[in-house]
This record gives C-alpha cells, sequence and structure tokens, in this order.
C-alpha cells in the first residue's frame, strides 16, 4: 500500500473518532511512539503499550470536541494536526490542545510516532 492511501485511511478513521481501529489496523507490534513531555509514557515501547497510554488518555480526559487535520505526507512519513478541547478529569482544568503527530512508515505499517505540542 502506497504511504498516501495508509494516511489517507489512517486519517479518515481518526476523523470518524475509531483511533483504536486505526491504531489497531496500521501499528506495526513494534511502535515506538514519543510524547514531548516527561514521565511514564513519554516512551511507549510496542503495540500494547502504546494502546495502554492511549487507554491512559481517554480515561483521564473529558472530550469536548476537536478536529483533525491532514495528513501531510512527504516521503515514509505524514504529519496530522490534531486541536483537542479536553477538561483533564483529575485536576477539572479545562484545556485547548494543539498537537502534530509525526508518524514514520514503513513495510505498511507506522513504526514510529512523535507527538509535539
Amino acid at each position: 500500500m502506497a504511504i498516501k492511501d495508509l494516511a489517507d485511511e489512517f486519517v479518515a478513521l481518526l476523523k470518524s473518532n475509531k483511533s483504536e481501529e486505526a491504531a489497531a489496523r496500521y501499528n506495526a507490534d513494534d511502535i515506538v511512539s514519543y510524547e514531548a513531555a516527561d514521565g511514564p509514557m513519554a516512551v511507549c515501547r510496542g503495540k500494547d503499550e502504546v494502546k495502554k497510554k492511549g487507554d491512559w488518555w481517554y480515561e483521564n480526559h473529558e472530550f469536548h470536541g476537536g478536529d483533525v487535520a491532514g495528513p501531510y505526507v512527504n516521503g515514509d512519513q505524514f504529519a496530522v494536526r490534531f486541536s483537542f478541547d479536553v477538561t483533564n478529569r483529575q485536576s477539572g482544568e479545562r484545556i485547548k490542545m494543539d498537537e502534530v503527530g509525526i508518524y514514520t512508515v514503513r513495510d505498511g505499517k507506522i513504526v514510529e510516532e512523535r507527538f509535539f505540542y
């Protein structure tokens, strides 16, 4: 599958609020995920750890709305821009986030994701 097709399908799933399906379908078993923040989930290795990070995110944030833009393809990578309006369930703080994810593809699977915010 061409990277443009993979990126288009991945982002279409994200836009349809099917991020778990997107990850299950396109993340490589040995994916590595890098966050721009410190902490125990700053680097997650493997599909199961990345899923746990996503589960944690949804458990700890109330989602009020957002937008997904892209993909923007360059070589073996593509970028996606995320805008979120969420409330942190622990602090009660409502925040608007602007984030860019850079995804690297090899052999038809996402092998790395890096988030910038």
